[in-house]
């Protein structure tokens, strides 16, 4: 997008008021004014998206930090503590692999790809009329027909190859065996079958290479990032979304804890969640950066949490469903691809892979070694 912008000095379709601008009044007279206006979608690749609060709330809310005069502008934002529409920035989901999704956007807000090719339309598209029956039917069946995930690795070469199934013709043939709930946490799994940790099977065949030199080196070091995903317990705390709903202070779990989906990385049913990346203030995210994103303090005045306070930098499925509860909660997207999506999660704060490594390590305190988060990486750029 940078080149995009340097090449057409910011005229390229992309660069829109509607979405791509930090906010649909910034001044975009001048290429200075428009390198501004753009700031999020260039340095994070951000799209502004405006949501309504709910009615009937739990909670009002209030802009602790607003760079960009676009919430605090009634004509733009809020008009009260509990009306007007409220601007976050969000990382666009990949439109493809569609077929393991159990939730539709970032916040779930989407029942279906047909909605959601109806208000993209609409919304980002600006079109003047809705997609057709017939034509939102081939907008999903195209979109249902795209896979990727990651075929060639700069150090460890052919991701298929001495055994391993890496790639998108291996992950498109594991559709038809996923079905919602397949290996879910929280036993919502149809079949009655039980959770496994073991979410990723894709580098098993790399674990007994012989030698230590050359591509068997990165190839083993693949593997064993492998192993520290599906087995490397981690002590869950304050994760709303999971503590709270099981009523357990501590959870015993894993990565594959909230990325259970086999072979694909996502949550297997709709189970929005809080880990603090939407966090501000005195509880920022550690390792990551939030600097550009506006903060708001989201206070409780009815429901369980009334009195309760929070400080974000997006309110997450709240916007949607008006729960206090919900506040900061997001779902964890499919992790297949991830070597080409940088920067990382839904609000683009951590640029690199190693960046989420230590996320993790230090949110949860997981005291990994820097040799195992050398190869947790090395298995992430290979998904």
């Amino acid at each position: 997008m940078q080149d995009r912008f340097n090449a057409s000095s910011g005229t390229d379709p992309i660069f829109r008021l509607v979405d791509g601008a930090t906010c649909p009044t910034a001044d975009i007279s001048t290429l200075q004014n428009k390198l501004q206006a753009y700031s999020q979608l260039l340095s994070k690749g951000l799209i502004r998206i405006g949501l309504p609060i709910p009615a009937n709330t739990e909670f009002q809310v209030s802009a602790v930090s607003d760079l960009y005069n676009c919430n605090t502008n009634p004509g733009t934002g809020l008009l009260s503590p509990t009306s007007g529409i409220v601007s976050i920035y969000r990382r666009p989901l990949p439109s493809t692999n569609l077929g393991f999704l159990s939730a539709i956007m970032w916040d779930g807000r989407e029942p279906s790809l047909f909605s959601q090719s109806v208000d993209a339309t609409l919304g980002h598209a600006q079109a003047n009329a809705s997609p057709s029956a017939a034509q939102q039917q081939q907008i999903v069946n195209f979109e249902n027909g795209l896979f990727t995930a990651q075929r060639m690795d700069n150090a460890a070469k052919n991701l298929d190859a001495d055994g391993a199934t890496g790639g998108p013709v291996i992950l498109q043939g594991q559709l038809a065996s996923f079905f919602i709930g397949i290996n879910d946490p929280l036993g919502q799994n149809p079949t009655g079958a039980q959770f496994t940790p073991n979410i990723f099977n894709l580098f098993q065949a790399w674990d007994s290479l012989s030698g230590t030199g050359g591509v068997n080196k990165d190839r083993t070091a693949v593997a064993r990032g492998e192993t520290i995903f599906n087995s490397a317990q981690i002590n869950i705390t304050g994760v709303a979304g999971l503590n709270d709903v099981l009523g357990a202070q501590s959870i015993s779990g894993f990565c594959g804890t909230c990325h259970d989906t086999p072979n694909v990385g996502n949550h297997s049913v709709k189970a929005p969640l809080n880990i603090g990346i939407a966090n501000a203030g005195p509880n920022s995210p550690p390792a990551l950066d939030i600097s550009g994103l506006p903060v708001f303090m989201l206070s409780c005045t009815s429901g369980p949490l009334t009195g309760q306070s929070f400080v974000v930098t997006d309110p997450g499925r709240a916007l949607i469903s008006g729960k206090c509860a919900d506040i900061g909660k997001v779902k964890g997207p499919i992790l297949r691809g991830l070597a080409a999506r940088a920067p990382y999660f839904h609000n683009g704060s951590a640029a690199t892979l190693l960046d989420v490594v230590e996320f993790y390590n230090r949110r949860f305190n997981l005291g990994f070694t820097e040799q195992q988060k050398s190869d947790l990486v090395a298995f992430l750029e290979t998904l």
